[in-house]
């Protein structure tokens, strides 16, 4: 899988952090550890300057030298003599040397008093080396406190620099799909202009294919639609003439597929008008007299497939939008609930107020929706699983567009129960204007 780029920043800057930190500290160590032996000999050359100008004799305690540090004169006299380590050191010269006394190694300072009598300062370089790495190794605490702060740094550094990247995916996200907005260019560092630009581009090659296809969709339905009714007509025509039984079966399959054909070709029609762009102005439409309108018109339909279709309760309330698509979107609910509901059964209709929306609810006896099928019931052309009427799989999402469109938002729900005996549709509009008077009713078809 590939690494985000804010991870591959972080680990390959945490890489050079942590680098640079173990390279400067590794010359810091070596640095403060040639100090601190440095200033060790600066003591010794100190310690023998008191001694040769008899500041301090060689039976006094060694003042201001600590105890650990093991500092110790030795009097060597004005000739060679005594054990054979006091006679090596009489044979070294004046000044600092590394010598062995006392089967340890030694850091030796050799000085001659006036009187002709030498003196060695010595202290064991084990000692001095313990006391050095002690010095050095305090010197890599800040540069070990510091590198876990830079880490911190560094993260919230690309994350501040990232955040105008994930604005824009942001951005990109909650836009709707066919919504071509060029990408503002202000705002964001130059680094993403040349994306941005590229992106702008993208968008604006889509949403001219989208607009041929709306108008290439358009068309054809529009050419289609005059043959097709011609089509449907010559076959009206012919019920008056007494046709064997086998033909009259073919001619009604003729009908219902002619009907069918009709059917889908509005259904793009709609789908194309109403994915153009909306008009500048919005109308107050009365959302509870369009729905009665369409109940009306749809009332034969429901008494022929013996569908009890009307009014649980009905409010004036009024939204903002386009008249043909409000009455699209509505029809389109109303008719699938009506197609689905089998013989005897339901479909009632509530048009009411709900805080500043105008609320519209749909409830048929249907079978349902599968529940696999409810998360895909807006897809243009999806019927289902297991679809028992006929149908172009374009109502639903023609309705979904419209109350998006509208500022709404729609939802369809199996009736609550031991098992699916219904669709609830509940579309919410923002409403237009407050009405009091309350109608309860039911029409039936």
């Amino acid at each position: 899988m590939t690494a985000s780029l804010r991870a591959r920043l972080f680990v390959g800057l945490t890489a050079i952090i942590l680098l640079a930190g173990c390279v400067g500290g590794v010359f810091s160590y070596f640095w403060a550890f040639g100090e601190a032996i440095e200033m060790q000999d600066s003591v010794l050359i100190q310690i023998g300057s008191l001694l040769q100008n008899g500041s301090v004799k060689s039976d006094q305690s060694l003042r201001g030298v600590d105890a650990d540090a093991e500092v110790d004169v030795v009097e060597l006299g004005t000739a060679p003599r005594g054990r054979a380590e006091e006679r090596q050191l009489w044979s070294l010269q004046d000044g600092l040397h590394v010598t062995s006394f006392t089967a340890r190694s030694m850091r030796a300072l050799l000085r001659t008093r006036p009187d002709g009598s030498r003196f060695a300062v010595l202290q064991p370089t084990d000692v001095r080396d313990d006391i050095a790495g002690n010095m050095a190794l305090r010197t890599l605490l800040p540069i070990a406190a510091l590198i876990p702060c830079l880490l911190l740094v560094t993260a919230l550094v690309i994350a501040r620099s990232l955040r105008p990247m994930v604005r824009l995916a942001g951005d990109l996200d909650s836009r709707r799909a066919d919504d071509m907005t060029p990408l503002p260019l202000l705002g964001t560092p130059s680094e993403l202009h040349p994306f941005i630009a590229s992106i702008n581009g993208l968008l604006e090659r889509m949403k001219s294919m989208m607009d041929q296809q709306r108008r290439f969709v358009a068309d054809a339905a529009h050419e289609l639609r005059t043959p097709i009714t011609a089509l449907g007509l010559q076959a009206e025509n012919l019920d008056p003439f007494d046709l064997p039984e086998a033909a009259r079966e073919r001619l009604a399959a003729l009908k219902k597929g002619m009907a069918r054909t009709k059917h889908l070709l509005e259904q793009l029609l709609a789908l194309a008008r109403h994915e153009a762009a909306p008009s500048s102005e919005a109308a107050v439409v009365p959302l509870d007299r369009t729905v009665m309108d369409l109940v009306a018109d749809l009332l034969p339909e429901a008494a022929r497939k013996g569908v009890d279709l009307g009014f649980e309760l009905i409010e004036p309330i009024a939204t903002k939008g386009e008249p043909v698509m409000i009455a699209t979107m509505v029809r389109n609910l109303i008719d699938n609930a009506v197609r689905f509901t089998p013989a005897g059964g339901r479909v009632d209709i509530g048009v009411y107020r709900e805080g500043s929306e105008a609320v519209l609810q749909i409830e048929d006896t249907g079978p349902g929706i599968p529940p696999d099928d409810i998360d895909r019931i807006f897809e243009p052309f999806f019927r289902g699983s297991r679809p028992t009427e006929d149908g172009t799989g374009l109502g639903l999402s023609i309705v979904k567009r419209i109350v998006d469109r509208l500022g709404g938002s729609v939802l369809l729900e199996n009736i609550s129960g031991p098992a699916p005996t219904g669709i609830r549709a509940i579309v919410r509009l923002p409403a237009a204007n407050s009405c009091s008077a309350s109608i309860r009713t039911h029409a039936t078809g």
